[in-house]
Parts: structure tokens; sequence; C-alpha cells
């Protein structure tokens, strides 16, 4: 048995002043607690963030919405104002995991999920995101739901979220604290690319606290936005590939804005903005999104048993386009239907 510290923070300061010596905040636990009975994180305490007061879901004075970091998945997907004016965040939380575990998976426990690559959660098998310069077992390895982008000799594997592809597409803003005091993070700063430290999973610092994440106004996608994921079956399943798009279109048909972001390919949510200006002054047609995923796929590269999510990815952009110029659908009645 692994000894092991708790501690019930009453609020930020005091979690912060134990975020120290191989600690880890807690809230929701869906991804840790599971890392922690396979042995592969180990940390020396848990300190409890629930009773912090970061659960909340409210408006921006300058427009846009705040996303408290201890909110639950599902409250967020189902909130009102998130349903309203970020549908896409909606659609892509609920592609993501099962009703309980959204009922109890934070926000910002979704941002700082691990990896599922396999060999990853196999402790007894070489992984530099494990054990820094132990090897990577992918590389030559099976490689079927590993990147196609980003990649480096020493880590291909994907990040898993659903929700974070959303929020890159959206170009979120991660609120963080330390003791050294409160800082911003955009979003496409967030997460890191493996490059020779795969360990390094994000850009927070160690011991900073997320605290909330902030969704810029939106509400010119609204009306077209869609969220597809590609999947070995229906449900409870991560992505092969994932695409999170958005469209402002004018009423002549041509795109006066547009926002697309990868998941399933990459160390993190894949977004190239230099992608998503060859749809601007377009016409939303086919022959353009194909243009633009071409440009959002470039370097992408194969390891063998995931050389076909290259051409996946491909037309997944297409479609998922196509579907956000038909008009952004409500999926949450669905999706309660499915869980009662």
């Amino acid at each position: 048995m692994n000894p092991i510290a708790y501690f019930r923070a009453a609020d930020a300061a005091e979690a912060l002043a134990h975020a120290s010596g191989g600690a880890r905040f807690i809230a929701g636990g869906t991804n840790l607690l599971d890392l922690m009975k396979e042995f592969v994180m180990r940390p020396a305490a848990l300190i409890d963030i629930n009773n912090l007061s970061l659960a909340e879901i409210a408006p921006l004075a300058g427009g846009g919405l705040r996303l408290g970091a201890t909110a639950r998945n599902a409250d967020t997907a189902y909130h009102p104002l998130v349903r309203e004016s970020y549908p896409l965040l909606t659609a892509a939380i609920l592609a993501g995991a099962s009703p309980q575990i959204r009922n109890m998976a934070s926000n910002g426990g979704n941002l700082l999920q691990r990896t599922r690559c396999h060999y990853f959660y196999d402790i007894g098998t070489p992984c530099n995101k494990r054990l820094p310069g132990s090897g990577c077992s992918a590389v030559g390895g099976l490689t079927r739901q590993h990147a196609i982008l980003g990649g480096s000799p020493q880590c291909i594997a994907t990040h898993p979220s659903d929700m974070c592809v959303a929020l890159a597409a959206l170009g979120a803003i991660v609120h963080a604290r330390s003791a050294a005091g409160e800082r911003q993070i955009a979003f496409a700063d967030f997460h890191r690319l493996p490059d020779d430290r795969p360990e390094q999973d994000t850009t927070l610092a160690s011991g900073e606290l997320i605290t909330h994440i902030e969704l810029p106004p939106a509400s010119q996608f609204a009306a077209h936005s869609a969220y597809l994921k590609i999947r070995d079956r229906a449900s409870y399943a991560f992505a092969l590939v994932s695409v999170a798009a958005m469209l402002d279109i004018g009423d002549d048909g041509v795109v006066r804005e547009a926002r697309l972001a990868l998941g399933g390919v990459a160390h993190k949510p894949w977004r190239l903005p230099a992608a998503e200006a060859l749809l601007v002054g377009h016409p939303a047609d086919a022959a353009h999104f194909a243009a633009a995923a071409d440009a959002l796929l470039v370097g992408a590269q194969g390891q063998g048993e995931n050389n076909f999510k290259i051409p996946l990815a491909r037309r997944a952009v297409v479609r998922a386009l196509e579907q956000a110029v038909a008009g952004t659908h409500d999926n949450t009645r669905s999706e309660r239907d499915r869980a009662d």
C-alpha cells in the first residue's frame, strides 16, 4: 500500500499552501483516481478543491462566459447560456464519456486529463510520458489510436478530450492562480506538443490551480456549428478523429469567419488559423472545405496502423463543415432521453 495524505481545502489560499511535494488537486477524480489505481500516478497528497467557490457559470461583463473550474461537465453542457451561445461546446461535452462520468468530471479536470495511450497505462512497458528517458513503446508498436500530427520521436500519444477540441475552436482562455499571483493562458498555448518533454502535458507550473475558463463572445457562430466525432462505437469511446467546426455565414452564402479544430490526431487539440483563413471570403461549399482540410493536415504522418486517420480526418473536416452549414443541432434532448 502506498501512503497518501488527504486535505480538504476551504479556499484557494489553503489549497495553494499545500500544493507542493508531489501533491495533486482533485475535484471529480474521474481520471486521476484511475491513474492512481493503475500505479501510473502516485501523488504524495490529494488536495480536495470541491469546497472552493469555483463552480460558477456566469456571463462576463464584456460579453462571453465564465466556466468555473469545479463546475461539472454535465452542468456545463446543459447550462442555458452554454446551449444558447456555445452549442458547439454542449455537443462536444455530450459526445464524451458517459452520463455518470460527466456528472462527476470537472471542467478543470477535463483540461488536465491524460492520454489514453495503452502503453502509458501499462507500467510494464517503457513510456517517456510516464518515465522520461525510458523510450516510447508506441513508436513501432500498436499505433491505431496514435497521433498523425505534432508527434515526436519521444511520444506519439493523443490528447483524449472532446471538450478541449471545442474550447480550442472557441479560442478559450484559461485562468490560473498560484502563490505568485494570477495569470491568463490562451487555450492554444495551454497544452503542449511532446517535443523532447512529453511528460509535460500543459504549460501550467507546478502547484498552479485552474480557477476558471473564459469563453469569448461567439454568438456569430451559434447558428452554424457542428461537432463530429468518429469512433469505434457509438458511445463511451475516445475519438479516432473529431472535428469542431464553426462558421459565420452571410446572407449571400459567403463565409465571414471560420473556426476549425481537430481531436484524436495530436498531443493537443489541433488548430491552424491559416487553414481557417482559406474559408473566409469564399462560398461555403465542398471545394473550399476540402482546401481547408488539406491545409489543416499539412505534415500529417501515419505510423502504419493509423495511416487511415489522414484521409479519415480530411473527410471528417469536410463533413463537419457541411453539417455546420446545414445548421446547429441541439442534442441535449436526445442525450437526456438516452440517459433515462
